[in-house]
Order: C-alpha cells, then structure tokens, then sequence
C-alpha cells in the first residue's frame, strides 16, 4: 500500500508542473520576454519599427528634455498623492462604519465595492456626464436657483486633473474597504474589551491599536493603488482625453500617444522602462520588508 500511495502522490506532483506549464511560458515569455525587448528598443533608435542599433541613452535624454513628458510626470504625482491618501483613508472609513455590526452589512459592501467591479471606461463617460459645465452638477444647481454656480473643473486646465482623482477615487476606495475589512474582522474581540474597561477612547484604539495591526492590509492597499496610479489612463482618455490641451496628460497616455499615434516607439519604449523602474523601485523594498517580517514570524 505504502508504495502505491508513494507513486500516486509523485504521479499527481509531476501533474501539477505540467500543469503549470503554460502559466511558465506566459510569464517567460509575455512578461519577461516583452520587458527585455522593451529595453532593447529603449536604447535603440527606432522610430515606426523596431530597429537593432544601439544608441545608449539618447532616447531617455530625450524623454526627459521633452516638456510634455515632465507635465505628465507631474500630473501623475499631484494625482497619485491625492488618489492614494484619499482612498487608504475613506476606505479606512468605511471598513469602520461596516465593522460596527450595522443593519444590511451585506448590501452595504456590495454598494461600497460595486464602483470598483466597473469598467474604468464606463467609469470615466459617467463622470463626464457628471462633470460637464451644461449638464452636469453645475446645470443643476443653476436650475435650483443657484444662477452664480460654478463647478468646471472638467473644462478648468489648472483643475482637470482634480476630476481624475474623484472619479477614481470613487471607484477604488471599494477595494480599499474590503481589504480594510478583512484585516478589521482579523482583531481579536478581547483588544475591545480590554480597552473599554481601561475607559480608552474608541478613536484612540483605532489610531494607536488598530491601525498598526492593519499594517499588511494597508501595505497590500497600497501596493494595489500605486499600480493603478502608474497605469492611470482608461479614466483620463474617458473623462478629459489628457485636456484641457495637455493639462492631464499622464505617463501611460503619453505612452499610447507616442507609440500609436506618433510613431515612435523608442521613446514610447523608454518611458515604459521609466515607469517599469519606478514601480520596482517602489514594490521591491516593501516585498522585502514583508518576506524578512513573515521569516521572523512578525
């Protein structure tokens, strides 16, 4: 018995690495492939096609020489400041509100995460709509008599990007709530107690107590948000098409522009490396943190 029990369990191991098979080719050569010969290309001086010489540098001196590029990187800071605070503390919020036990908790997180199960597309039409100066919030409130009423931001190049940011939060803070959730449902009963009979302010547990033991699920949230926040650009496309002019251009539609619409894909493909770089730079630190925290049993 114990030789065939043996041979079924190798039997069934080696029919998971054949299983995992086409997963290993996707992420050798979809991912790592493609990556490789993104940088190949960055350091070229391809135009419409690929070309094999080698041009050092250039294309990146020339990326960051180039003014709209510099907008885009400074729009994607402004926005992803205010994105990530904004959803990591209403999201926060919420998972607060739905941990105190309240009536219809099930219909509430379906509320609060269904934004996020949208597309960004159908997301971004609906805050057009929304936002625009003669349909939108600002044509209500003057057909409510408020006849000075002004709300457009949409159309306004100093505050476009701000639309951005609340249709996306809008539609992320969902996520943040159910990770938040999670990690809320995770907390010992007896840490209440305890801090009620001490007479500790219920805000005092949260902010001393409760949110350093959240620490994984606000990494997690975080890690998730920043990705969106690098590869904003169905919402933009949607909502403002990088306008008013350029006034919220982002990396990613810089990107798309350059490689699709300008030809010129070695300067497409440097800024991709750009945005690939500074993703690593960003995740790679806090996986380490996690794995040396998880091998000392933190």
């Amino acid at each position: 018995m114990v030789p065939a029990l043996v041979k079924k369990r190798q039997s069934v191991s080696v029919a998971a690495y054949i299983a995992l098979i086409p997963m290993a080719l996707t992420v050798l050569l979809a991912y790592l492939g493609t990556m490789l010969w993104t940088a190949r290309v960055s350091v070229s001086s391809s135009r419409t096609f690929p070309n094999s010489d080698f041009v050092g540098a250039s294309q990146y001196i020339r990326l960051f020489n180039n003014e709209r590029w510099l907008l885009s990187l400074q729009n994607v800071a402004v926005y992803g400041m205010l994105f990530i605070a904004a959803c990591l503390i209403i999201g926060f919020l919420l998972a607060v509100f739905i941990d105190q036990k309240v009536m219809a908790e099930g219909a509430l997180r379906t509320i609060f995460l269904y934004p996020y199960a949208m597309s960004f597309v159908a997301t971004g039409l609906i805050w057009q709509w929304i936002l625009n100066p003669e349909l939108g919030i600002q044509e209500v409130l003057r057909k409510l008599g408020f006849t000075e009423a002004k709300f457009d931001w949409i159309v306004d190049q100093d505050m476009a990007i701000y639309t951005i940011v609340i249709a996306t939060v809008w539609q992320a803070s969902g996520l943040v709530m159910a990770l938040m959730l999670s990690g809320l449902r995770g907390i010992d009963e007896e840490l209440w107690k305890a801090a009620r009979i001490d007479g500790i302010p219920r805000w005092r547990v949260y902010v001393s107590i409760v949110l350093p033991m959240l620490g994984p699920s606000v990494s997690t949230a975080f890690v998730l948000l920043f990705v969106m926040v690098v590869k904003v650009f169905d919402s933009v496309v949607a909502m403002t098409q990088g306008g008013p002019g350029t006034a919220s251009e982002v990396p990613a539609k810089f990107i798309m522009d350059y490689l699709f619409g300008r030809a010129n894909i070695g300067l497409a493909s440097a800024a991709s490396i750009v945005l690939l770089a500074t993703v690593l730079a960003i995740v790679a630190p806090l996986y380490y943190v996690r794995t040396r925290r998880a091998d000392k049993g933190m």
